[in-house]
């Protein structure tokens, strides 16, 4: 599909004589006369030194940069720096890392309104600042590529940064020396780049491809590679081809789109964030996500994808293999292969292009410096790494708005599951239990208070860690909260449990000794019983209904930006946004 290109009049020529200011500030900024007739382009980034998958993103940004000028046009670079979920775990910061992604969101939108860019190119590797950055584009709407950041190395065998709550919770049992954790905490980050494994920022950089905002290939690029700077250079280029044919993000963002990165999402077996963020990134064009797709994907697309903590390979592995084209590839008759991508062609044509190109066979023989197949990676439709895909949403009278779970990660015989609740007001609180063996095999722990409205959303690493790391709990014990889970989660977690307990949802109601019933093959989450006894859907719906009525939000009032998300943060599955 080519657009036919026609004469563009850059947008700055628009308010020169409104604002005669406009020009000088320039100057003053380093622009040059000839600037003040070209084509701008914003270059953001979320550059910073807040933590790897940010460090490095100024050398892409100039590569950006540089394939802008090449072109004839006048880039310029503004920042809004993102923060690490894997810093902010397991203490109040946290509380801050969801709202982050609608911050980050208005920013970017204030820089790209108050200047009249012709063109827009978002650079990021990360949880918040990718679904941010896909957010914005579909709110401005105008020409815009979005850059993914790469992906880190792995450490040696394979070590990733996951592996340091393991050894933590060893330490504190006097099974590892702190000179071996020493070891594990050197070596986990080596480079720049996302975690090396399918956690949020992994699985948002692929699914950034898989609606086709980014070049095809560029997710998951070895983030120091001199790839990672070609494709950004690529981007600057390309960026202004999508003026001059007048293709914005709402060309590309159909419901089509949207369905192909649900698709992608169950075969690379990805991030349960991806729940939060695709809805909002949807919403801003006034498209709803209904929760229900993603349980009709999920039955029928595979796993395809081994990649670490449930499968074996860092997720730098996947970008060798082939990448998302490659898992495309293996997928494509479930795809919408005619929806319109960011090099002006479709995905079907794209697919072609790669294919002519012998693009698969010379990404794949990366994987020969390790003697490995593509098929290690990213595994034949006919041989998946799971039957079906790795979520379902569940519902029930615990939760009556929806709750989600990557069953992908679980024990089977957990897949249905009763037993006691646990209840905490926190996580704190909830770590502190199971570590000190106040919790038993069978039961089922339950922290509320913790969805956009109560603590921010924020992710349960730290607890899912404590569980997964006790032999007695890892197979017989669930978690159910109202907040959210970090892609490198495993065991039987269920999260984004709606209305949440701020809202007096149902969760906000349990006491402890509750039967709870967690069916995932039927889909349902139930309280089916009171103080260790089963009742019957009656007295457990009039059981509620008492409690309710003397049931009363025990949350202090909240300050700052957490008041703001508080106010205006919508459902989980509708996207926790404050948009």
């Amino acid at each position: 599909m080519k657009e036919k290109a026609e004469k563009y009049t850059p947008k700055i020529e628009n308010i020169k004589e409104i604002g005669p200011e406009v020009e000088p500030l320039l100057y003053g900024t380093g622009w040059l006369s000839e600037d003040m007739v070209k084509m701008q382009v914003l270059v953001e980034s979320t550059y910073g030194d807040s933590h790897p998958g940010s460090q490095h993103l100024n050398d892409l940004a100039y590569a950006v940069s540089t394939g802008v000028y090449s072109c004839g046009a006048k880039p310029a670079s503004f920042y809004v720096t993102d923060i690490c979920d894997g810093i902010a775990t397991g203490h109040d910061g946290m509380n801050f890392s969801l709202v982050s992604r609608d911050i980050i969101s208005a920013m970017v939108e204030i820089h790209a309104s108050v200047f009249p860019w012709d063109a827009l190119v978002l650079i990021s590797s990360c949880d918040k600042a990718i679904p941010a950055h896909l957010m914005t584009m579909a709110r401005l709407d105008i020409p815009a590529i979005y850059v993914p950041g790469g992906s880190m190395d792995p450490g040696p065998d394979h070590l990733s940064p996951e592996k340091c709550y393991e050894c933590l919770d060893l330490v504190h049992k006097g099974m590892m020396p702190r000179e071996e954790q020493r070891y594990y905490q050197v070596n986990a980050c080596p480079t720049s780049g996302a975690c090396q494994y399918m956690g949020t920022a992994t699985t948002m950089q692929c699914l950034s491809e898989a609606l086709g905002l980014c070049l095809p290939g560029s997710a998951l690029v070895p983030a120091k590679s001199n790839m990672a700077k070609r494709y950004a250079n690529a981007s600057g280029k390309q960026v202004l081809e999508l003026v001059k044919r007048k293709i914005s993000p709402s060309r590309i963002l159909t419901p089509e789109a949207f369905e192909n990165a649900i698709i992608v999402h169950s075969a690379i077996g990805g991030s349960t964030n991806a729940l939060l963020h695709l809805p909002a990134i949807a919403g801003q064009l006034g498209i709803k996500l209904d929760p229900h797709i993603f349980n009709l994907v999920n039955e029928k697309i595979p796993v395809l994808a081994d990649i670490k903590t449930t499968g074996r390979w860092p997720s730098q592995f996947l970008w060798y293999a082939g990448g998302i084209p490659a898992v495309m590839k293996e997928i494509k008759s479930f795809l919408n292969l005619d929806c319109l991508t960011v090099t002006g062609k479709t995905l079907g044509e794209n697919l072609e292009e790669l294919e002519k190109e012998n693009f698969f066979e010379r990404r794949q023989s990366y994987l020969h410096n390790f003697g490995m197949k593509p098929a290690d990676v990213i595994r034949p439709l006919d041989d998946p790494l799971s039957p079906d895909g790795g979520l379902r949403i569940l519902k029930g009278n615990l939760a009556p708005g929806g709750a989600v779970i990557k069953h992908y990660a679980c024990a089977k015989e957990m897949l249905i599951h009763v037993g006691p609740a646990r209840v905490f007001n926190s996580e704190e609180s909830a770590v502190e239990a199971i570590l000190q063996d106040r919790i038993k095999p069978g039961d089922v722990i339950v922290i509320r208070y913790e969805g956009p409205k109560g603590a921010g959303m924020p992710e349960m690493l730290r607890t899912t860690e404590a569980i997964f790391t006790n032999p007695a709990l890892v197979a017989t014990t669930a978690l159910v909260t109202d907040g959210r889970f970090s892609g490198a989660t495993r065991g039987p977690a269920i999260g984004h449990v709606s209305p949440e307990a701020a809202e007096g949802g149902p969760i906000a109601l349990i006491e402890e000794g509750d039967l709870i019933k967690i069916d995932v093959l039927g889909k349902t989450l139930d309280i089916v019983g009171i103080s260790l006894q089963e009742r019957t859907v009656k007295d457990v719906h009039e059981a509620l209904e008492k409690r309710k009525k003397e049931w009363s939000n025990p949350l202090k009032p909240k300050k700052g930006v957490l008041k703001i998300f508080e106010k205006m943060a919508g459902s989980p599955m509708d996207g926790a946004s404050i948009y």
